[in-house]
């Protein structure tokens, strides 16, 4: 079988264990170093990270791969993946590398690749990259002495991104009689994201500000929203933000404790720049995961959904291919390309305060603009990515499945493309009858390929 680095998101795994290892890294760069260096330019690289323990490793790893290369490297620390995207084109560089699992716990990292233009590193050179590390044979492109390229740590990268970020937000507007509830994870936003909600004058209970390099996504953040909801009560809060450990992704709760996911989320937005002649096209990009509940509340409001794969790569994609400015994923993954070419949970934050703001509206009589459907999620850890078609047992109950949904309901069974997992989605009528059929797949899932 060919060997292959990359996933959906760059290339993760275990910290210290293939493929994230430093030597892994080290070649990385070099080969990165070897596809941006030409004979006529000396290309100058972004590197950020989160805030795992196992970053510093592979931040110095790659540096030395890429300066032995002749790149100069730009190190920006902790900062958001989308910080890093705009950081990128900011300096006028010609990559940009994040250092990041994002949403995954701290004993896993992952290395992601940005273009000059900000956007996800084509396929073709992330196989490009892939050949080359590979075959780890770097001694015919080795500069001289005199071009092996220098490191500069980046000491305005924070406030940069800050500024930025508050530029997306109206002058005239302010923060001012919102009580904001907001986590960062413990993640790559612990700096910035205070920052940005103090300067536009809100007062801010804040949460997952301490990393420690272990404690990244550690019950806290988008994926454990119930922190931010306690909260909400407690404090009598208008609204909470939740974001994941590199900050591109975001999970809102509104002032009642409800958790609003990123369909909703993604709604609320769409409604708004298609009232102001903003949504290009009409069209919003969501993806297959999608709640059939937010597909059917865009098109009763003239709004067309693309369905693009999981994967806010993909997402882009369609949103590229279709000429849209809007999508996003139920998990938190907005993307806004008026202001930046990747997800970013601050945009996407300010974009919804904003509304709620113009409107005078709560985030919970916002979101009542999508009623979703009853949805059941099951993720199943596997030994093995077998194609899905080639499991008899799978397969059959998909089917029996399927048949007991009819036309009232979607199955959608799919590998994470980032993690050893098979997720199981069920939608129907009734929430007990969705579960309980998720899990019967869910087991056959098991049963043929699950971990023992």
């Amino acid at each position: 079988m060919k060997q292959k680095l990359f996933g959906t998101d760059g290339v993760r795994g275990l910290a210290n264990h293939w493929p994230m290892t430093p030597e892994m890294a080290l070649a990385m760069g070099r080969a990165a170093g070897k596809v941006f260096r030409t004979d006529h330019h000396r290309p100058k690289v972004v590197i950020g990270k989160d805030t795992r323990l196992s970053c510093y490793m592979f931040e110095s790893a790659l540096i030395a791969g890429l300066c032995s290369m002749g790149v100069d490297t730009l190190m920006v620390g902790p900062l958001p993946t989308p910080g890093v995207a705009f950081i990128t084109r900011a300096y006028r560089a010609d990559a940009g590398i994040v250092i990041s699992a994002s949403h995954n716990q701290f004993a896993d990292n992952g290395i992601k690749f940005f273009s000059a233009d900000g956007f996800k590193l084509p396929e073709s050179l992330e196989q490009e990259i892939e050949r080359l590390v590979f075959e780890n044979d770097f001694s015919a492109f080795l500069p001289s002495n005199d071009k092996i390229g220098k490191n500069t740590k980046i000491s305005d990268a924070d406030g940069r991104y800050i500024e930025f970020v508050k530029g997306t937000f109206p002058k005239k507007l302010s923060l001012k009689k919102l009580k904001i509830v907001l986590d960062c994870a413990n993640g790559a936003a612990w700096r910035v994201a205070p920052h940005v909600f103090q300067e536009l004058d809100a007062k801010i209970f804040t949460y997952g500000i301490k990393p420690n390099g272990l404690n990244i996504n550690d019950h806290c953040g988008a994926l454990h929203p119930e922190n931010v909801q306690k909260s909400i009560i407690e404090h009598g809060a208008d609204v909470g933000i939740a974001l994941d450990g590199d900050a591109d992704r975001l999970i809102m709760v509104d002032e009642k404790g409800q958790v609003i996911d990123g369909d909703v989320l993604l709604g609320i937005c769409a409604y708004d720049m298609l009232k102001k002649g903003q949504l290009k096209n009409n069209i919003v990009v969501g993806t297959v995961m999608a709640n059939f509940g937010f597909i059917k509340a865009m098109e009763s409001l003239g709004i067309r959904v693309i369905q693009a794969p999981v994967g806010d790569r993909y997402v882009i994609r369609e949103m590229l291919q279709h000429d849209a400015v809007l999508g996003g994923e139920q998990s938190g993954h907005m993307v806004f390309l008026d202001y930046n070419t990747t997800g970013d949970g601050l945009v996407a934050a300010l974009q919804v305060l904003r509304i709620m703001i113009e409107t005078d509206s709560k985030l919970s009589e916002l979101a009542a603009i999508v009623t979703r459907y009853p949805q059941a999620l099951v993720n199943v850890k596997v030994i093995k990515k077998p194609p899905l078609e080639s499991l008899q047992v799978v397969r059959d109950a998909i089917g029996l499945v399927e048949e007991q949904l009819g036309s009232k309901g979607r199955v959608l069974v799919r590998y994470s493309g980032t993690e050893n997992i098979c997720r199981v989605m069920v939608e129907g009528q009734k929430q007990k009858q969705t579960t309980e059929l998720a899990n019967a797949i869910a087991l056959a899932v098991s049963r043929e390929i699950g971990m023992v």
